[in-house]
């Protein structure tokens, strides 16, 4: 096998995010529940004999800011080299169709996505565990997209149990400004001690109510640094829908409901509709 085409790496949202602790070493303790998404960027992957890595960034867009070339996706190539003593090399081609700064884990997909496809194109051969803890050392969202299925997360992103959730649409609101993760999280006005949800909990809500569960508790200090992301969900709840940050934001989203279109959005705006995946797209190119 010399190369792998058209290999997607799906974003995703949360339906909610509860932080309830955090931890001695400065990261936060959550609760979530993630569901893949339909909407995907794209990566070629071609088969290089000498070690070397390279990325091409293909379909840039004013609304998806220049990646740097030691990004995820980069780096992901060269911590399976070094996990598995592999010569090979790769070149990397990435079309990038999801947004940045986003919370809907875009960069996180990539190196997921990339570890999934070097490690067949390779013939490294690690199981989807191995893969998990690789993808922990990029960053919290990695063992997520190589998780395989929506999931129920705790921890800080990493202890994932599989759930299903019903295929809804969506509508996917995003400002053109972003937001870093890190500024959210060393916000001193973050909230960090929700009392801690129950899968049953969100099961049974899902079951009975048209509302979404919880909360995201990041929502209200993102606003503060993004007051764009207020304007997004304001915009969408005067046309009858509930809407809520996703992750860290700026993104907004909402399920669609029976609403087919929306009325025009202010200038800068993207405003995508999408669905949710019952399984990752990849999910049986590791065991």
């Amino acid at each position: 096998m010399q190369a792998l085409y058209d290999v997607p790496a799906p974003a995703k949202i949360n339906l909610f995010l509860h932080i309830t602790g955090r931890r001695a070493d400065g990261y936060h303790l959550m609760q979530s529940v993630f569901v893949l998404l339909d909407w995907h960027d794209t990566l070629h992957f071609e088969r290089l004999q000498t070690p070397d890595i390279s990325r091409i960034d293909l379909g840039l867009t004013a609304l998806t800011d220049a990646l740097p070339a030691e990004d995820l996706t980069v780096r992901a190539a060269r911590l399976l080299q070094q996990a598995t003593g592999c010569t090979q090399g790769a070149r990397i081609s990435l079309d990038k169709r999801l947004p940045s700064q986003a919370g809907m884990g875009g960069g996180s997909s990539d190196a997921a996505t990339c570890l999934l496809a070097l490690n067949r194109l390779w013939g490294t051969g690690l199981s989807r565990a191995a893969l998990m803890t690789l993808g922990l050392q990029l960053g919290a969202d990695v063992p997520f997209f190589l998780f395989g299925d929506n999931a129920w997360a705790e921890g800080i992103g990493e202890a994932l149990r599989p759930i299903s959730v019903p295929q809804q649409s969506y509508w996917i609101v995003k400002p053109q400004a972003g937001l870093p993760t890190a500024r959210i999280f060393t916000d001193a006005n973050l909230n960090r001690d929700t009392k801690p949800a129950t899968i049953q909990g969100f099961a049974e809500h899902a079951a009975s109510s048209q509302t979404l569960f919880g909360r995201n508790d990041l929502q209200p200090v993102a606003q503060t640094h993004c007051p764009e992301i207020a304007a997004c969900i304001d915009w969408l709840k005067d046309q009858g829908l509930n809407a809520r940050m996703t992750g860290s934001g700026s993104a907004v989203f909402a399920p669609s409901g029976s609403a087919a279109s929306l009325q025009p959005q202010p200038n800068g705006w993207l405003v995508h509709s999408c669905k949710s995946l019952a399984v990752h797209p990849l999910k049986n190119w590791a065991s």
